[in-house]
């Protein structure tokens, strides 16, 4: 079982795990919208606006996969997508998508405002 924490709000973000969702065999992932309901995210020690930043995916064992990574956590467990899973952990790869990720992810971040609401509020936390 993986436990996928996604940004609801974002459009692409929402369209691509509605696909996931579509195409992954059943009781294989549980989907969180943390943009609308960030509570699970309180005992991951995770702040909404960092699980917002990337995307964050937890396996059985309790680890954590962040980012490039946790594409390649969803994809390993999905029909033909396995393929670019395996492609993903070749030498050089994943440190370089996970560079294009990243600044992908910090671009859209910056650009969306209930993202920058999650930074203001976890400010204001005492």
């Amino acid at each position: 079982m993986l436990t996928v924490y996604y940004d609801g709000k974002c459009g692409l973000c929402r369209r691509e795990i509605e696909y996931y969702k579509n195409i992954a065999p059943a009781d294989s992932f549980v989907w969180l919208d943390i943009a609308n309901d960030p509570t699970s995210l309180a005992a991951l020690r995770i702040s909404q606006a960092d699980a917002l930043r990337r995307l964050h995916a937890r396996d059985a064992s309790g680890v954590m996969h962040v980012g490039a990574a946790a594409f390649v956590a969803i994809w390993q467990r999905l029909a033909y997508w396995r393929y670019l899973a395996l492609l993903m952990k070749l030498p050089l790869v994943l440190p370089l998508a996970s560079i294009i990720y990243n600044r992908f992810a910090d671009h859209r971040f910056a650009r969306l405002s209930h993202c920058q609401l999650a930074v203001t509020a976890g400010e204001n936390k005492p």
